[in-house]
Parts: structure tokens; sequence; C-alpha cells
């Protein structure tokens, strides 16, 4: 056949041999078949491909347009293309069945289900679950205390998304945990991998005297939202939404992708004076980036909408090639906030407000204590009150007492913060020294110095690969040698990762510290240790620390944070000045000399 012929039909000459009938007939059924293959063939050639349809259609069109560019995927990428994770449930069931851990690219899938085989860290899983704005009600934290002495270790941690998470899962375990949760109201759908991550919100919603909106509705339809629509999920990277009604304990809203911020718009500026929530894109701390203004303003009741076109629009546009610039802010800065919104708009089918700053009357400051300890609610007579975890710390036993505490003399809610540690709201005022009283007796507190308040850890290497160091352990030992050397009487953050992912936000802090692996001696051999920074903060004070020490061995943090500290007490302006802004009077250097010229106390 001539090149560029194959829509032609072939043509059977006649055979100049006598065949009997039954052999012409089979001639006959060659020639036939042979028209009808060739047929099939050029209708392929000239036909289009199908386009791709359903729930996951965005994602796979997406992956069309950088397959047709002559790119590669990410590793990940062709994961999800070859089986979507939720259509590998039953998989799962048979390496529950088997009790076998899942190999790399299931290992990935399994987190679509909340679920996250750590090893080498541990030869187990760890359930990260979706609790909206982080509220529990108690018998549900009684639930998953059962659950955790049934399927898991028997403890949990209440993580920096206002979450808990559960760990120590043997493969057999998996789904059984899956469904345990589910009998109690609760899901882990969606909280690792390329999803829309656990929604946070002001963890005194509702209750806060001084708020401007109760984010607990708002938190909740996108939760739902998020839920029930498969389109949703596999995004080119995970993506984290907040909402802050400027209650006295901050969100921190401008760390995530998406920031909610409730404002009051003063009237005279073309839209409806009132509440609206001011949107903010773009926020990765670990990248060295907060949330930005967009000058937009959104109506409460819209948040969902016009989040759900972000998203769609970050699944369109989204690197899916390289996983370290795969999120929002890679995307906001090739387009350009401007252009962004633009197309959000036009997906939207109308023009979304925007208000000058001068619009906006001031924010409520937020309370950088107001986490811990008791503190009274919009509602006369009642409390709420801060429990102190260690470093997000809760055994089965706690967690039982703190629901029954909550059901007792509360009102029956547990709320997480995104502060490692939880409330207990609606205590009446008759009630407080009982609650506060039954609180210490399981073991944790309602007080902490400043010191303790806000020492934050990420779970480090005892339950994590990328760990490069034991990031709770060392928290706790800069927590106990520094209280009793210290006395710190302004608000204070030290926060401990244990990578690059950066889950406990050590930019951002006071005093931040990224787990590393020092050099020691001549050869290869390294120990854990940390670079460490100062000068971070959150809300008004957004700003990325700077770097104070490199290479810092973990068996000298203690001291070194003890000496920065002294320094800072010993040269501050007043006691009226903050850590934070003594840091910021400094470059990294100056810090450091100054710092090494106080002593160290070898005994308390």
């Amino acid at each position: 056949m001539a090149s560029g012929a194959s829509s032609a039909i072939m043509k059977i000459e006649p055979l100049s041999v006598d065949f009997n009938d039954e052999q012409k007939r089979y001639l006959e059924g060659l020639a036939a078949g042979l028209k009808v293959n060739l047929a099939g063939r050029a209708q392929t050639a000239t036909a289009p491909l199908a386009e791709p349809s359903g729930p996951d259609a965005i994602h796979i069109k997406a992956q069309d347009k950088v397959l047709a560019a002559g790119r590669k995927l990410a590793d990940q990428e062709k994961v999800k293309r070859e089986q979507h994770p939720f259509d590998a449930y039953p998989r799962l069931k048979q390496q529950a069945h088997s009790n076998a851990a899942p190999s790399a690219a299931d290992n990935f899938r399994w987190r679509y289900f909340g679920l996250f085989h750590v090893a080498p860290a541990q030869d187990s899983y760890m359930c990260r679950l979706r609790i909206p704005n982080g509220i529990l009600k108690h018998w549900q934290l009684t639930g998953l205390a059962d659950l955790a002495d049934q399927l898991c270790g028997s403890y949990s941690h209440v993580t920096t998304r206002a979450n808990l998470q559960l760990r120590e899962i043997p493969p057999k375990h998996a789904v059984m945990l899956l469904e345990g949760l589910s009998d109690l109201g609760l899901t882990a759908r969606g909280s690792g991998a390329d999803n829309i991550r656990n929604v946070t919100g002001t963890p005194t919603a509702g209750i806060d005297p001084q708020e401007l909106l109760d984010t607990r509705a708002y938190a909740r339809e996108w939760h739902f939202h998020i839920l029930n629509d498969r389109s949703l999920y596999g995004l080119p990277r995970k993506f984290n939404v907040a909402f802050d009604g400027a209650g006295r304990i901050a969100a921190l809203e401008d760390t995530n992708d998406i920031a909610f911020s409730a404002v009051e718009v003063k009237d005279g500026f073309g839209v409806a004076p009132g509440v609206w929530f001011r949107l903010g894109l773009g926020g990765i701390t670990g990248h060295k980036d907060f949330a930005k203004s967009t000058g937009i303003v959104v109506e409460p009741e819209r948040a969902t909408e016009v989040a759900d076109a972000i998203v769609r629009l970050f699944i369109e546009t989204g690197d899916r090639t390289n996983r370290l610039k795969a999120r929002l802010k890679y995307v906001l800065d090739s387009m350009g906030h401007d252009k962004f919104m633009e197309a959000v708009e036009a997906r939207l089918g109308r023009k979304l407000a925007r208000v000058a700053d001068e619009a906006i009357k001031p924010r409520p400051e937020a309370d950088r204590m107001a986490h811990i300890g008791v503190h009274p609610q919009k509602q006369q007579g009642l409390n709420w009150i801060g429990v102190v975890l260690p470093l997000g710390k809760l055994t089965t036993d706690q967690m039982r007492a703190l629901a029954r505490i909550a059901a007792d003399l509360g009102d029956g809610e547990i709320r997480l913060t995104v502060w490692q540690n939880l409330l207990l709201p609606g205590v009446r005022d008759e009630n407080v020294a009982l609650a506060c009283a039954a609180i210490e007796q399981i073991g944790l507190s309602t007080k902490a110095s400043h010191i303790r308040a806000g020492l934050i850890a990420c779970t480090g290497n005892s339950g994590c690969k990328f760990a490069a160091s034991n990031t709770k352990r060392h928290a706790a030992e800069i927590g106990d040698w520094c209280e009793s050397r210290v006395e710190v009487d302004t608000p204070l953050n030290i926060h401990l990762t244990g990578c690059h992912h950066s889950c406990a936000q050590h930019y951002i802090s006071d005093i931040g510290m990224i787990g590393a692996k020092v050099p020691v001696g001549d050869g290869d051999e390294t120990v854990e240790g940390y670079h460490l920074f100062a000068g971070g903060g959150f809300g008004p004070q957004a700003d990325i620390g700077r770097e104070v020490y490199r290479d810092l061995k973990a068996e000298d943090a203690p001291r070194t944070v003890e000496k920065l500290l002294k320094a800072y007490l010993a040269h501050r302006l007043s006691p009226d000045e903050t850590f934070l802004s003594f840091a910021r009077r400094h470059d990294g250097e100056t810090l450091r000399k100054l710092a090494e010229a106080q002593t160290s106390e070898v005994a308390a």
C-alpha cells in the first residue's frame, strides 16, 4: 500500500488458481475482514481523541496539556493518572487483610484517605483527620480515644492546623480505623497528598467578645463542599484555606493559600458597610511568603463560591512537572495577582468588590496568650479554658478525661487551636476552679510561662521520614532548660520544624529552628542540629525571620536559646519591648554577638 493511502480499501484481485467452494468462502471472509480492519484504522487516524469527562476531567486535561507541550509529569502526577486513589480502595482493603505495607505509589494514594505510612521512622501508618474549625464534640473525642487504644498507639497529637493525628497504626488496622472514624461522624478524607487540607478558623468562633464574625458556618460549608466534590481532589499540590473572624486567638490565616480575614468596611466606599472577608492569596511561609491582600472583599456567604473558583483555576494552571514550584504562590508569581483574579472573575461571571485600605476599620488585635488559661466569653457567666499540652500530645486517658470535663462542666465541645493545644468552652463561672483542678489532676495544666505557651514542634524524625532532627524531644529540652533560667515577661514563640516542609512554621516565630544534619570532624559524620532564625512574626507583624545561627548542634540548642533570651532582656529598650521588636532592631550577626556575650547557667 502506498504511503498516505491508509484510508483506501484493499482490492482483492481474482486468482487464477482453482479452489473448491469451501476454500473460496475462506478467502472471501479473509478479504472482508481486511476491509473492516483497514476502515477502522482510517477512522481512528482521522477521529479526534475522546474528550475527558467526569469529575476527574479537569485534572486529566491539565495533565494532557503538559504532555502535549512535550514536558514530563512529576512522578506523583503519573501515579494519579495511572489510577485515581479513590478507585484503589479495594487494594487498600487487600493490604489490610494481609497486613502488608504499601508500595511507594500506594503510600501516596492512601494519603487521599488520610493515611501516611511513615517508614522508616515508624513501620506503621499515621492518620490525619479533618476537623472543620477544629471543633469536636465530647463523645467524638472519647470515641477517638477508644479507637486509638484498639487500633493505634494510645495517644494523639494536636497539629498546627487545629487537627488531630493518630499514629502507630499497623496496616491491618488501617481500614478499620477509617470506618471507625465514619462511625463517629469524622473523616480523614483528603487530609494528605495533593488535596485541600483541614480548614481552620478562629478557635473561639461564636464565643469571642471581640470577634467580627463567627467563622464556624463558613468553615463547615467549605469542609462539606470539598468532601462532596471529587473534582476538588488531586490538585497540583496541597492547598490550605483559613477563616479568621478577628477573635482573640490568631488563626494564622495569612500563612494559607487562601486567607479569609474578617474586616469591617466603613460607609461611603462603594460597597455596603459592614463585615466582609478580605481576600488574601499565596501564603506559604516555608517558601518565605505570606498571603498577599488582593484588595478584594468577599461577602461571607459567598466565600465558598469564590474559593471554589480559585481552586479550579489553580487546578488548570498549577505546575504538574516540578513539585517544588507547584503551590499557588508560583502561579501568582507567574501570572500576577491581578491577572489571576481577573481569570477568577471570568470564571465566576462577575466582578468582585474592591476597596482601598482606608475603607477598612482597624481590626481587633489578637492576644498571644489567649489560648492558655481562663478567659470570659461573650456569653455572660461563661468562660473558655485553654489547656496546655506537652507539645501537642494527649494520652488516650487524658482524651477521655477532657471529654468528660467538657461534658460535665463545659458546653460539651473541645476546640483545637493552631498553637497545638485545646480549649474547653462554656464553663460557668462557678465551675472554673473545679474544671481547672480536674485538668491538673490528669497531668495537664491551664497555666504556662511565656516560654512554654509558645513552644511548638512538628513530629520530628521519631515519626516523620523527612525530618532531620528529633524536634519534639529537642523542644522539650529547650523548654525545660530555659524556663528555669530565664524569666521572660512578654509573649514569645519558639518553633522547631524538622525539614523544609516547615509544618511548625519556623520562619514566622520569634525564634525559629529548622532541622539540619550538622557536620562534625573532618569526615562525613553528622549529628542532629538546626539553623536558628529570629525576628519572624505573623498577622500585623508578619515577616520572615533572619538567620542567626547555622549548623547549631541540637545538644547546644538549649544554652544558645537561653543566651539569646538573656541578650534580649539585657538590651531591650524598655520592659515593654517585645523580643520581636528587639530582634528586628539587629541583624543576625549582631544578635549572635549579643548572645555570645551572655553566660549560660550550668545549674538552675
